[in-house]
C-alpha cells in the first residue's frame, strides 16, 4: 500500500536530504507542517502537496494519515512524537530522538504504550562504506574485530556568540555514538580526553572497549573545514583491515603476499586488497550519505513489518552514551 505520511519541518535538512529520498519508495506526502510560511509553502511546491499547516495538532488531525515524520529540534521530536503517538500513529524522527536520555526514554516508553514504533534517522548505518564494512564483517570473512579507530570531525559552526556545545553533541556526536555498535558490538565502557585550544575549537579522543572484546578509538571535534576530508573509520582484525573514507571509498585488506620477487605474481581474489567507490557519472542516484536506504528500511517499518532501521531503544542507547561522554569531557 502506499503510506501516507503527514511531515513536520521543511527545512534545509529536510527538504534536500529527507523528502527527496522519502518519495522515491512507495510514500504519498499527504500534510506539511513548518512553524515558517514561506519555508512551509517552498516545500509545498517542491513536493506537490496542497495540505499545508503551521499547526502540528492541525496536521496530526489530518484525515487519513497512516504516519508521521519529522525533522524539526529534538525537544519538538520528543513533544511531537507523544503526541503522534497517542493518535496511534507510528513515527519517523531525525537524530536526535530528544535532547536528553531521559527523554529519549520517555519516547520509548510512549511508543511501547501506544504499540507503535518510533524509527530513528541514524543514517551513518547506511553510509554506503560504512554499511558494506559491516555486511564485511557480518559475512564471516573478516573474523573478529579486534580493534576500530576513527574520526569524526567538523567546523566550529554550530557557535555564534556564547560557545554551547550542546547542538554539537547532539546533532554531530550523536552519530558515532550509535554506530560504533552497529560495526562492533555493545559498548562495555567508555572513556575520553580533550584538547580545548579556544571556546568553540575542542579536539577529544573517545576510548570504547566494546563486550566483543574488542577495543577502538574516535576521535572527534569542531576544528577542521568541512571542506576537508572529515570523516574516517578503520576496522582492524587477525590479518584484515578494513578502512572507510568519508564514507564513499572503502578499501578491504586481507593478507596479501609480496609480490616483488614472483615473476608469476599476480592479484589473488582470496588474499589481495579489494577497493569501491561509488561512480558519480551514472545516471542512477546512489544517495551514498544513506539516507534512501534508511529509508528502504523505515517506510516498511511504518507499514508495521520488521525491519533493521533503527528503533528509539536504540536512540536510547546512543542519548545514553552520549550523555556518558559529556560528563568524562565536563562539556
Amino acid at each position: 500500500m502506499t503510506l501516507k505520511i503527514g511531515w513536520i519541518g521543511c527545512g534545509v535538512h529536510a527538504t534536500q536530504m529527507l523528502l527527496p529520498q522519502l518519495v522515491r519508495h512507495d510514500v504519498q506526502i499527504a500534510a506539511l507542517c513548518d512553524i515558517d510560511g514561506q519555508r512551509l509553502a517552498g516545500a509545498g511546491r517542491q513536493f506537490g502537496v496542497s495540505n499545508l499547516t503551521t499547526d502540528v495538532e492541525t496536521l496530526l488531525a489530518t484525515s487519513g494519515l497512516d504516519a508521521i515524520g519529522m525533522a524539526v529540534g529534538p525537544d519538538q521530536h520528543l513533544a511531537f512524537g507523544k503526541k503522534a503517538l497517542e493518535r496511534g500513529l507510528p513515527v519517523f524522527i531525525e537524530k536526535p530522538p530528544a535532547g536528553t536520555a531521559a527523554g529519549a526514554r520517555e519516547l520509548l516508553a510512549a511508543s511501547e504504550k501506544a504499540g507503535k514504533p518510533v524509527l530513528v534517522g541514524f543514517m551513518k548505518r547506511y553510509s554506503v562504506g560504512n554499511r558494506m564494512a559491516a555486511n564485511i564483517v557480518r559475512s564471516g570473512r573478516f573474523g573478529d574485530v579486534l580493534g576500530l579507530t576513527g574520526y569524526y570531525m567538523t567546523a566550529p559552526g554550530y557557535f555564534a556568540g556564547n560557545v554551547d556545545y550542546t547542538g554539537f553533541f547532539l546533532h554531530h556526536c550523536v552519530h558515532y555514538m550509535d554506530l560504533v555498535s552497529f560495526l562492533v558490538s555493545p559498548v562495555k565502557t567508555l572513556s575520553a580526553r580533550k584538547v580545548e585550544k579556544t571556546p568553540g575549537r575542542v579536539l577529544f579522543h573517545v576510548g570504547f572497549e566494546f563486550e566483543c572484546g574488542a577495543i577502538g578509538n574516535i576521535a572527534m571535534g569542531t576544528i577542521q573545514s568541512r571542506g576537508t576530508p572529515v570523516e574516517r573509520i578503520e576496522l582492524m582484525g587477525d590479518h584484515q583491515r578494513i578502512e572507510v573514507d568519508d564514507v564513499i571509498e572503502i578499501r578491504w585488506h586481507r593478507n596479501p603476499p609480496f609480490k616483488i620477487d614472483d615473476p608469476g605474481a599476480t592479484l589473488d581474489d582470496a588474499v589481495d586488497s579489494l577497493t569501491w567507490k561509488p561512480n558519480f557519472t551514472a545516471a542512477a542516484n546512489e544517495d551514498p550519505k544513506g539516507y534512501h536506504s534508511l529509508l528502504a528500511d523505515v517506510v516498511p517499518a511504518l507499514c508495521g513489518e520488521v525491519t533493521p532501521a533503527p528503533t528509539i531503544a536504540d536512540g536510547v542507547v546512543a542519548m545514553d552514551r552520549l550523555e556518558a561522554l559529556r560528563r568524562e569531557l565536563d562539556l
